[in-house]
């Protein structure tokens, strides 16, 4: 009996040896379509094929993605380039490690009987927009349209606004921050029609900066075993993804088995979900160049008081994406 027990107990050494390797992963909200990806990669078994153990912690209004990395509570983010870049500059060390989002969802709605036609017509308006990190574009878009932010007759008076939509309804402000995905379908869902509401999309006013990325500490990639993990992150992420994009209705339903607080329902998540697919369209997870430069000018080209100085150096590691992209 003693040999078997002994044989036994060696037979369980390379299981326990291999063990998964923890992940946590921070979001930059709440659970939402917006991070369908992730989900299905837990749901499908994907990270579990590659051998990792993925722990996904939701975001909120009082969780700022960035400071939960300074703290060690996460060992990849969600987040906005813009942010990301903003926090790196002031001496938080946020490396870009894959980009699963190609374009941007933000814009402004405008009610139509503000009197706001053109980007021209934000003089003297107020404007809604979320602080908390998602302000850098907004801030830098105002630079290049050369409007001061303080308010007056000859800049824009901005509301500090809360994550609803209230602001428009009530006709607090002329204009509000809204994302294809979310909140413009609130105000829909409100009662208000596409013909009350006037849309400037970022893309459209060539102001788009990159959005949901992946970002990890800068010293955590001297680390090669660290390197590898997240590679293979990454990999099943995108996988997660494309499934996303090719299953939107049953990627939606996934998000919802995850939402434990009840709050989300099946009609915005799939229409969410519609939306989102179209913003990851054309991802591998690796982030353009071109895109990069695009997004650092316009962060530099915010007036008076650009978001970021000086073009940033060692701010994305090609190292765990090409190690993801790997056949």
């Amino acid at each position: 009996m003693k040999h078997l027990l002994t044989g036994l107990a060696a037979a369980l050494l390379p299981a326990t040896a291999f063990a998964a390797d923890d992940v946590t992963l921070q979001l930059k909200w709440v659970t939402q379509a917006q991070f369908a990806g992730y989900y299905v990669a837990l749901d499908k078994g994907f990270y579990e094929a590659q051998d990792l153990n993925v722990t996904i912690k939701p975001g909120g209004p009082d969780i700022a993605p960035p400071q939960v990395m300074a703290g060690g509570g996460a060992d990849v983010m969600v987040d906005w380039m813009p942010s990301a870049l903003a926090a790196r500059e002031k001496g938080l060390a946020l490396v870009n490690i894959a980009q699963p989002f190609k374009a941007s969802g933000m814009m402004l709605t405008c009610r139509k009987d503000s009197g706001v036609a053109t980007p021209e017509d934000f003089k003297g308006k107020t404007l809604g927009v979320w602080f908390g990190g998602n302000e850098y574009p907004f801030l830098s878009w105002m630079g290049t349209l050369g409007l001061p932010t303080e308010g007056g007759a000859d800049g824009v008076e901005v509301l500090k606004q809360g994550f609803n939509v209230d602001p428009l309804l009530q006709s607090q402000a002329a204009c509000i921050s809204t994302m294809t995905y979310n909140e413009y379908w609130q105000l829909i869902d409100a009662g208000m029609t596409p013909e009350e509401l006037l849309t400037f999309k970022y893309e459209d006013e060539g102001v788009a900066t990159l959005e949901d990325g992946l970002y990890v500490m800068e010293d955590k990639l001297a680390d090669p075993a660290f390197v590898e993990k997240m590679a293979r992150f990454v990999k099943a992420s995108m996988e997660g993804w494309k499934y996303a994009e090719e299953n939107p209705d049953e990627a939606a339903m996934i998000v919802l088995d995850h939402d434990e607080t009840g709050a989300q329902t099946e009609e915005h998540q799939k229409r969410m979900m519609s939306e989102v697919a179209k913003l990851t369209a054309g991802s591998d997870g690796s982030l353009d160049p071109a895109d990069y430069d695009r997004t650092v000018k316009i962060l530099m080209a915010g007036g008076s008081d650009p978001v970021i100085s000086a073009e940033p150096e060692g701010a994305w590691s090609h190292a765990v994406t090409d190690e993801a992209l790997k056949p």
